[in-house]
């Protein structure tokens, strides 16, 4: 005791909680500094770019000039191919975890490849779409297989979203509606489900954030170099933004040409991120508000 009430030491010790505070105030300050310094050279070069032509034509000369519509429309596409796929069989996969399994070494281990998975990098998952969907079910370079790819890629964020948001659910909900004679089914679907959505839809578009700025996925099952057409089907290629800016900005016929599109590209891919993340803050608010007036 008499150590720790000792003026000198003590004194030290604000020193140096006063110097761990400020350098971690330091990385937090330098880490903001760069991605502002990033978003605002991609917003000088890229912003000049945007126009209403850029964003509602089709790519000309070579992509040299024109607007990048095609690719914006791939993009949507597959994000929407991608959470049709990963949503359903991720939130399933992530209720069975942990209302339905029994939790033990078999758990862990589906755990833990799920947390590897997350961390595989996506190229492979692009080699596996390609060697897969498109060769082996021969879905061939389209839409279906790039949507496949991608909600494949996406699926074990929305698996430990939605077995994370299960998970710090009080138990006396579960025991309470059991003891009104509610089903486990009808316990899920009325009682947890709506107090995870929130966290379980904020995974979800997270993820899509994600998908949405993959290239090496698509470029194995379903990006096209030079489309200035939507598709027609699922089973069509299609232009994507990533890839789009991937090409523009390594090759081509005029590459200084090119090099405006390729930052108004990147602005665009950055503005539907923004949209994606704000977008998952608005669902995950609107759910909140809406099981607080229950």
């Amino acid at each position: 005791m008499a150590i720790e009430t000792n003026p000198a030491y003590m004194q030290r010790k604000r020193t140096l909680q006063r110097l761990m505070f400020g350098c971690f105030r330091l990385l937090s300050y330098s880490v903001a500094l760069l991605l502002f310094f990033i978003l605002g050279f991609i917003i000088v070069k890229g912003a000049g770019v945007i126009n209403w032509e850029f964003l509602t034509e089709s790519p000309k000369d070579g992509m040299t000039s024109g607007g990048i519509f095609p690719a914006i429309v791939g993009t949507f596409y597959l994000m929407i191919g991608s959470a049709v796929i990963s949503f359903p069989l991720g939130v399933m996969s992530g209720i069975y975890m942990n209302e339905y399994a029994p939790q033990g070494k078999m758990v862990r281990f589906i755990r833990m490849m799920t947390n590897n998975l997350a961390g595989i990098p996506s190229i492979v998952f692009g080699l596996f779409g390609m060697a897969f969907f498109v060769n082996y079910l021969s879905f061939g370079d389209s839409i279906l297989a790039g949507s496949f790819t991608l909600g494949l890629l996406s699926m074990p964020i929305v698996i430990r979203t939605t077995e994370e948001a299960f998970k710090d659910i009080p138990n006396s909900y579960r025991e309470g509606s059991l003891a009104l004679g509610a089903t486990k089914v009808q316990t899920i679907w009325k009682v947890l489900l709506p107090m995870a959505m929130p966290r379980i839809i904020t995974g979800l578009i997270l993820s899509l954030g994600r998908v949405s700025g993959e290239t090496a996925p698509i470029l194995f099952t379903c990006a096209a170099y030079f489309l200035p057409r939507l598709p027609e089907s699922i089973f069509d290629q299609c232009m994507a933004l990533p890839y789009h800016l991937y090409v523009v900005a390594t090759s081509g016929t005029d590459i200084e040409a090119q090099m405006p599109i390729a930052y108004g590209t990147a602005f665009v891919l950055i503005l539907i991120v923004l949209f994606m993340n704000l977008l998952a803050n608005g669902i995950r608010k609107y759910f909140e508000n809406k099981l607080k007036q229950k």
